[in-house]
């Protein structure tokens, strides 16, 4: 959906074991865009485990335990609890920190995306594919900005 974010992952070759802690920041930083719309504590607690593992805090198998338990949990979205008609912003926003967790970086970026426009009231997710641009615009200079530091690392 986000093709300047695609070609970049491409030129990237983010999908490269090599690149998986870039793919980590990455997804970090896209569904920390839209944890305000997160609904579910224990999702909350997965996306803060991800920060953790990232600040070297909790150790590999914390890790793969969390991204266990966000794809459990976003399997099994009941939905927003939410009445103001972006209830599927916050199952976006779920589906986005559990692909962020397994390492899922552009899958977690569309969700997220998908979620913050959602969230602005549902219509754009659907019928104005311009309300993505923003959003789009902001995760492609992220990646960018981040594969910048990693290659100077």
């Amino acid at each position: 959906m986000n093709e300047a974010l695609d070609r970049l992952a491409r030129e990237l070759d983010l999908d490269s074991s090599v690149h998986e802690r870039l793919r980590l920041e990455f997804g970090y930083a896209c569904t920390l865009r839209v944890k305000h719309l997160l609904e579910e504590p224990a999702v909350l607690a997965c996306l803060s485990g991800l920060g953790q593992y990232l600040d070297g805090t909790v150790d590999r198998a914390h890790l793969e335990h969390l991204a266990a338990q966000a794809a459990h949990l976003a399997n099994q979205h009941q939905g927003s609890k939410s009445i103001d008609g972006c209830g599927h912003a916050a199952v976006s926003a779920t589906y986005a920190v559990a692909n962020a967790l397994a390492g899922k970086a552009c899958q977690a970026a569309e969700y997220a995306a998908y979620a913050a426009v959602y969230g602005q009231g549902g219509y754009g997710a659907v019928a104005d594919r311009e309300s993505f641009e923003p959003e789009f615009s902001w995760q492609s200079t992220c990646l960018a900005s981040l594969a910048r530091r990693h290659v100077s690392a």
